[in-house]
């Protein structure tokens, strides 16, 4: 079975919904990192086998083979795109190294593309010539509806259940915006649209978000605009390469898939749906080898919960910020907690691991462990 490098990973910045890339379509956003991951690697784009991205809102379709054709890659090269709600940017690359452990392709441009602003009106057909077509904000994601909750309420129950004060989300918010702001993007960032920095981090303080209006829950644990991450636009890719390649092409940073782990949760739940394929990920690793972590930052409370359970190092966790403080689209955000991390890890020395974990709606989950090779 071969093993599995990443070894090279660019993200477009991440724009709030109708900001900066609001004429800006999911397909395009992803021709642009597709371009700007391979710009510096000895490839041509005839020799990529696959192209694999996640996509939650685009409305059908395959917006990975529009953005494959759309930045130059030859028209034999076969393009899919997946859909696992928020899961989706991470789900493909790991779907990209299974296709590599297979034997099944050498080298693969796998991530996410997403655009709140621009994904489609959602109508569903009237059942007779009477009605009229019903819009509705998002599809089921369990066949019951007693156990398909809202996902802001939902964390808003899952805040007052684990006690978690309103204050002490606002605090890790805070914290996000002010790592976010420190952090230096300048090698994983392709410019669109003239955007150089993620467009929403700001300085963020606790007199204002004392100001802010609870959108879910009790006055004493509920939920703000500040521990929600916004709706927002960007994509994500990384090449995948197999170990063959990797010793031809000798990259100045290869990061090694080492496992992976996709599992399913409570669909009730969907927010603590990530402890469970971590832990089983880090079971087997000397802890002072994990050096990196980013989790996914939906809400404030739900990336408190696994930090916890976890028992991972606040330290380690979202070094320069997370969803937070960046904001959420939603089939790209695991594939920028994957570019993330090749970032933090290309600074650490051999042998030193990352972790990458999402969840998604209707209890699902998907993390992945890194090393630095």
């Amino acid at each position: 079975m071969n093993d599995v490098f990443m070894i090279a990973a660019r993200r477009t910045a991440v724009a709030p919904r109708d900001g900066s890339f609001a004429q800006i379509g999911a397909a395009d956003l992803g021709a642009a990192v597709i371009q700007g991951v391979l710009e510096k690697l000895d490839l041509s784009g005839a020799q990529i086998d696959e192209v694999i991205f996640g996509n939650a809102l685009y409305g059908g379709g395959n917006p990975a083979r529009v953005a494959a054709l759309a930045a130059g890659l030859s028209e034999t090269i076969p393009a899919s795109t997946i859909d696992t709600q928020c899961c989706s940017g991470l789900d493909a690359i790991l779907f990209g190294a299974s296709r590599i452990r297979a034997g099944e392709a050498q080298i693969v441009v796998a991530g996410g593309l997403e655009s709140y602003s621009r994904s489609p009106l959602r109508f569903r057909r009237p059942l007779s010539a009477s009605e009229q077509a019903q819009p509705y904000e998002r599809p089921p994601f369990t066949p019951w509806p007693d156990r398909d909750p809202d996902l802001i309420e939902s964390a808003a129950a899952l805040a007052q259940s684990l006690g978690v004060a309103r204050y002490a989300q606002e605090a890790f918010a805070i914290k996000s915006h002010a790592k976010a702001l420190a952090g230096n993007f300048d090698d994983e960032l392709v410019r669109v649209a003239g955007l150089a920095r993620d467009e929403f981090a700001r300085s963020l303080n606790a007199r204002v978000c004392s100001r802010l209006p609870v959108i879910s829950g009790d006055q004493v644990h509920g939920l703000t605009a500040a521990t929600i991450a916004v709706q927002a636009d960007a994509a994500a890719a990384v090449v995948l390469v197999s170990s063959q390649i990797a010793a031809r092409l000798k990259p100045s940073c290869a990061i090694r898939i080492h496992a992976s782990s996709r599992m399913g949760g409570a669909p009730d739940l969907p927010a603590l749906a990530g402890i469970a394929p971590v832990k089983k990920l880090i079971s087997g690793i000397p802890r002072k080898r994990l050096l990196a972590c980013e989790l996914m930052e939906a809400f404030a409370v739900q990336a408190m919960a696994w930090r916890d359970a976890l028992d991972l190092d606040p330290l380690c966790v979202n070094r320069s910020g997370g969803a937070l403080s960046r904001g959420h689209p939603i089939g790209a955000s695991g594939a920028i907690l994957a570019v993330r991390l090749f970032h933090e890890l290309k600074h650490e020395t051999k042998g030193a691991f990352g972790l990458a974990a999402i969840a998604a709606a209707g209890g699902l989950a998907s993390a992945t462990l890194f090393e630095r090779m």
